[in-house]
């Protein structure tokens, strides 16, 4: 842990729940116009791109983001956990901020040629395999242990406010002033971020848990974190990360469902959605209806786990919630309407949304403090690296087969990570800490 993070005052334990702290809503703020900017900054790449550029080109600009915040995002846990996440969200926000509104002087002043675009695209996403591990792991430093499922749930909303408000609003800002407008507000919303950031008071890291205690007696690599803790470089903070994610009870399998469930169901609903409404004939208002019925789902599920706060038997829960994610992702395929197609999507939405919240809770809840970082930062790139390489995968299946019997398929592979939460007892014996029972 760095020194300057050390020197941050102590957040007392919350006596509220977490969506009447102040202190985590302050967060919450800063996360959102964090999100919206993201929106808005790929809405002017997206439309800087298509005006200097032909389709292949624009698709190169789009996805060169991606490459180096998949290749870097397990660095980005470590320099979490080397330099502190609070320096690092901080430094990180500040140079998206900078890098965006120094792309919106450049396109003031001339048509930006495809390689800066390009470029922008791959700085930016440099910078985001900095953020993303950072502000990830700052739930468990912001509030206690019972309420970072509500905190979940609430980011889980962030996003959701995200999605539907960022690219209208980067529409909004392209129409009136062209892209150099839109970057404009991408980089303001990022500086919006940055003062409300520097009021959020972190809490001091608590003790190890069980797994690490286990592992430092046996001898591990990170024994010296136990006590005074010993100089290594970069890449043995690395291998010390995986070895302790591989060793950890709970942490380990649930990092393997989320993978598996990711593979088989991402690639699934984002492409073989599109290829399914061609298919049946729907066009794109179909498509639509049926991401808004998702979404409308998953909405819920955070709503519900921000209210309650805390679901009984949550590795059971997560479960079945998974697996009823997947029968219905596999059902959608089936069903021979648009109606019922969007009807099947809104429970999907509201099941994948409590699994997913339920195992981010669960990570976090069990994660070390000293790990944190390469924890979050393996979490998510499960999700930003591993979940797209099944996109051209699930385009060929359904060029070759139909859309049916890959749905079903991609959803019987789903299932494979219901059966690791089932097979493994720490998953399956999973609870979220109680709730304080004294809220003054």
């Amino acid at each position: 842990m760095s020194a300057a993070e050390t020197a941050i005052p102590d957040c007392p334990a919350p006596l509220r729940p977490a969506h009447r702290d102040g202190n985590v809503l302050r967060w919450l703020a800063a996360y959102t116009a964090s999100l919206i900017g993201d929106s808005v900054y790929f809405v002017a790449l997206a439309w800087s791109a298509q005006k200097v550029a032909g389709p292949s080109e624009v698709g190169l600009v789009m996805a060169a983001g991606a490459f180096p915040r998949a290749l870097l995002m397990l660095g980005g846990g470590v320099a979490a956990d080397r330099f502190g996440v609070r320096r690092i969200v901080l430094g990180s926000d500040a140079v998206r901020c900078v890098l965006i509104l120094a792309a919106a002087a450049g396109v003031a002043v001339t048509a930006p040629a495809v390689w800066i675009l390009v470029a922008l695209a791959l700085a930016f996403g440099a910078v985001d395999a900095l953020f993303v591990p950072a502000v990830g792991a700052l739930p468990p430093r912001i509030t206690g242990p019972d309420q970072l499922a509500r905190v979940t749930g609430m980011r889980t909303l962030s996003m959701r406010i995200s999605q539907i408000s960022g690219p209208p609003l980067g529409g909004l800002a392209m129409g009136l002033g062209g892209a150099s407008a839109a970057f404009a507000v991408a980089g303001a919303l990022f500086a919006l971020s940055l003062p409300l950031l520097l009021t959020v008071r972190l809490r001091p890291p608590g003790p190890p848990d069980a797994d690490h205690a286990a592992h430092v007696q046996r001898g591990g690599a990170d024994a010296g974190d136990a006590a005074a803790p010993v100089p290594t470089s970069a890449w043995q903070d690395l291998i010390s990360g995986l070895r302790y994610i591989r060793g950890h009870r709970l942490i380990g399998p649930l990092i393997a469902v989320l993978a598996i469930s990711e593979l088989g169901l991402t690639g699934t609903l984002n492409v073989g959605m599109v290829l399914l409404n061609g298919e049946r004939g729907w066009g794109p208002s179909g498509y639509g209806w049926i991401i808004s019925g998702f979404g409308a789902g998953a909405t819920a599920g955070a709503i519900l786990i921000t209210v309650v706060g805390r679901l009984p038997r949550a590795g059971l829960t997560l479960a079945g919630t998974l697996l009823a994610g997947c029968a219905g992702a596999a059902t959608i395929a089936l069903v021979p309407t648009l109606p019922l197609a969007v009807a099947v999507a809104l429970p999907v939405g509201l099941a994948m949304g409590i699994c997913g919240t339920l195992a981010n809770s669960l990570v976090q809840t069990a994660s070390d403090p000293l790990y944190l970082g390469r924890v979050t930062s393996v979490v998510m790139l499960t999700s930003v690296g591993l979940a797209p390489l099944s996109y051209p995968v699930v385009g060929a299946a359904i060029g070759a087969w139909g859309a049916a019997p890959v749905f079903v398929g991609c959803g019987m592979f789903g299932t494979l990570g219901v059966a690791v939460a089932l097979v493994c007892g720490a998953v399956r014996r999973a609870e979220l800490p109680r709730h304080r029972s004294a809220q003054r």
